[in-house]
């Protein structure tokens, strides 16, 4: 079933979310936070950035947060989607269109989907964002442990 998509402008480089489920963490893995988007079939497992029994209020909710990875390498891409791949699961690669560049930082935001924006910090030695200011369209593959800020309540 189609269920109706928020339709009111956010700032571009926020995710409006609804958290699905928190998994909590084992030995071997810190707690993670399943975000689930209307009308897709994304459930992406990211680490837990702040109070996660706050989050725990808010499952089933639509929330405003931002998504936080490190990248490899991002390259230029003359073509393709905007998406976090897998579509299930802890994010490995994310394509999409740059939003913005913080050349202090070294990163850039990028849109990878319908309201859904990651902040990347270039990871490559030698990379620089400000070189990619004029790439209209990215792809990249990112290290294991992206994480969620939450923001508010959307």
């Amino acid at each position: 079933m189609i269920h109706p998509a928020p339709t009111t402008k956010i700032d571009p480089t926020l995710t409006r979310t609804v958290i699905d489920s928190i998994i909590e963490a084992t030995h071997a893995k810190p707690a993670m936070v399943v975000l689930s988007y209307p009308n897709t079939n994304y459930k992406t497992h990211l680490v837990v950035e702040g109070d996660l029994e706050d989050l725990h209020t808010k499952i089933g909710k639509t929330v405003l947060g931002t998504i936080h990875a490190t990248s490899r390498r991002i390259d230029p891409a003359g073509a393709g989607g905007r998406c976090i791949d897998p579509c299930m699961g802890t994010p490995r690669r994310v394509m999409g269109t740059i939003v913005g560049i913080d050349p202090r930082s070294n990163g850039m935001v990028i849109n990878v989907g319908p309201n859904i924006a990651v902040w990347l910090t270039l990871g490559a030695p030698g990379q620089k964002a400000i070189d990619l200011a004029g790439a209209d369209f990215v792809t990249c593959d990112v290290f294991p442990g992206a994480s969620f800020r939450f923001k508010e309540l959307a």
